[in-house]
């Protein structure tokens, strides 16, 4: 594509940028047009959205109160001449055939009235012009005047005419409606599309130096969620406003949309009261929530330096950084809790404190066991009795540890079994760590030993060269410091010998072990030491050796029986062992 043309392109794409911003700029101008045009027949004299308190003793009609009648005629209360006034008023207006003009009053001794034809329609007494500080035939004008324009309004908004200019008005705010809906949906779809777009590019992720707060994903669902949630707000009060538009063009709903109207500017009108009585408040829970995030961002910063190795306290191990910054977390989160907890709204009702009464004796009687297990987990913590990926024993399991919470510890075995023992447990029972050895240089390493039980037959010297040939002929013992043997224990009938092999591997001692057994079995074999169980006895004379048929001379035979005897007072019999696999001898 030639220059030329790229730049044509680009410059079309701008004016048609243009032109789409200014039909969307005369769309909405056409709906607030519109929404004048239809909302200016609704404007009436009275204020619908603060109507006027109807008492038991207001004249009305049509649901609006014309006077107030409070004097007492005879035995009929002005609640009761209240309501036979607004009765034959309603029954005036709704005959149509009957004119305003054949209303008028008349003058008598006692009282002034007003007639429509033969048949009265209100009758004042001079206790209702005291009662009004004005004249009777002065007070009996005025209120002729308001039935007079009452009932004018009543059969307008009852007539045909009006009622079809309802119906035109309801079915033309219905169509406002629905185009405001779908311009409004078009545009948080575009809105939503143009942040997604963003993600990443004009809507960065949140930083301070290196430290991410927010990323960019999180940031645009915020913004995504927040649109959304406005959008729906926005949806339900152009809809209730709708509603109430339609409902005052009924002269049968009228009042029922005035009172709606009332009802949402007082709860408007409350929430807004409350929220500003509420702002001294508020002002403390956002400090001492802002106090509270800075304070965790600097512990955090301490202690990951802490555990970094960037700097160091004496006395505090590095890998006490990361628990250690857990609970002073959950200490700081704690109290900054309880110092805004008289600030929330509701904190000093009953049902809180009953609700928090509640909570808090149900997990102080149904959390011993947790709360002692986490006791447990921090006093494993800073006791150092092992750490992740040591190979210990506690209690009959034996294994590498691969998790350490608050709650438990997860050894797996050798086996490749998981095994999952509660701190309190762990913290009661005998810890056998193999690897601190090995993690500590100034620490001599880890220990092997296995014992066997020989004869007293067989010279001590020669077992324990053969011992600890077979440990140096093991993998993963240590020439240095040299294996040892320790002789334990002179029983009856056998001598215990412990061969001790140095390894700096704890992590397959199984298979060291394993490996160390089969070497003992070699090398006992090749001196010709046979390996018998503590109370094996054997009549040398006669039987096969036990050592394997290739550890043995090829000119080999199994002795036959010798049988010597002598005299009563004869040579006691020869004790010495035999050579060639001969035993005792006697009589």
């Amino acid at each position: 594509m030639a220059f030329t043309d790229w730049v044509q392109l680009k410059d079309l794409r701008l004016k048609k940028m243009a032109l789409n911003k200014k039909i969307k700029k005369f769309i909405v101008l056409i709906i607030v047009i519109l929404c004048l045009a239809i909302a200016s027949p609704f404007s009436y004299s009275q204020d619908v959205s603060k109507p006027q308190k109807i008492s038991e003793s207001s004249v009305v009609l049509s649901g609006e109160p014309l006077f107030e009648i409070k004097a007492k005629i005879g035995s009929f209360s002005p609640e009761d001449r209240a309501k036979a006034v607004s009765q034959r008023l309603e029954a005036f207006a709704e005959d149509a055939s009957l004119p305003i003009d054949i209303l008028k009053l008349e003058n008598q001794s006692d009282e002034t009235v007003v007639l429509a034809g033969d048949k009265t329609i209100l009758a004042l007494v001079d206790a209702d012009a005291k009662a009004a500080n004005k004249n009777r035939q002065e007070l009996t004008a005025e209120y002729l005047k308001k039935i007079k324009i009452s009932i004018q309004e009543y059969r307008e908004s009852r007539s045909t005419k009006s009622l079809l200019f309802s119906g035109l008005y309801a079915f033309l705010l219905t169509i406002l409606l629905l185009i405001i809906f779908k311009v409004l949906s078009q545009i948080l779809s575009r809105t939503l599309q143009r942040i997604d777009a963003a993600k990443g590019t004009r809507i960065p992720s949140l930083r301070i130096q290196n430290i991410e707060f927010l990323p960019a994903t999180q940031i645009t669902d915020i913004l995504t969620r927040a649109l959304k949630f406005l959008r729906l707000i926005l949806f339900l009060g152009l809809f209730y406003l709708y509603v109430l538009l339609v409902l005052s063009l009924l002269p049968w709903t009228k009042q029922v949309g005035a009172s709606l109207s009332s009802y949402l500017l007082k709860s408007v009108g409350g929430v807004f009261q409350a929220f500003f009585a509420y702002l001294p408040n508020l002002f403390v829970i956002a400090l001492v929530v802002v106090l509270t995030y800075y304070i965790l961002k600097l512990v955090q910063f301490i202690f990951t330096g802490i555990g970094r190795g960037t700097f160091s306290l004496p006395g505090f191990y590095s890998e006490w950084a990361k628990p250690t910054n857990k609970l002073v977390t959950f200490l700081i989160i704690a109290f900054a809790a309880i110092v805004a907890f008289p600030y929330l709204p509701g904190a000093k009702s009953p049902a809180f404190q009953g609700v928090s009464v509640f909570l808090g004796l149900l997990l102080s009687l149904g959390s011993s066991a947790a709360v002692a297990n986490v006791v447990a987990g921090v006093i494993l913590i800073y006791t150092r009795a092992f750490e992740v990926g040591d190979r210990v024993k506690v209690g009959d399991a034996i294994g590498d540890i691969v998790e350490k919470t608050l709650l438990v510890t997860r050894i797996r075995t050798i086996k490749n079994v998981v095994i999952t023992i509660p701190n309190a447990s762990v913290l009661s029972a005998q810890i056998i760590n193999y690897s601190s050895a090995a993690q500590d240089p100034d620490t001599p390493p880890l220990i092997l030993h296995t014992t066997i039980t020989l004869g007293y037959d067989l010279p001590w010297r020669k077992v324990h060269e053969a011992l600890i040939n077979a440990a140096r002929a093991t993998a993963h013992i240590l020439t240095e410091p040299a294996p040892f043997v320790l002789q334990t224990s002179l029983d009856d009938f056998y001598v215990s010998y412990e061969i001790n092999a140095y390894t700096d591997n704890p992590k397959i001692m199984a298979k060291i072990y394993s490996e160390l057994h089969q070497n003992i079995q070699d090398k006992c074999n090749e001196v010709g030491i046979e390996i018998l169980s503590p109370h094996y006895r054997a009549m040398r004379d006669g039987n096969q050796n036990t050592i394997p048929e290739s550890y043995l001379p090829e000119d080999y035979i199994a002795p036959g029986f010798r049988i010597s005897s002598l005299g009563h007072f004869g040579k006691p019999p020869d004790l010495k062992p035999k050579s060639n696999g001969q035993e005792l001898s006697e009589s």
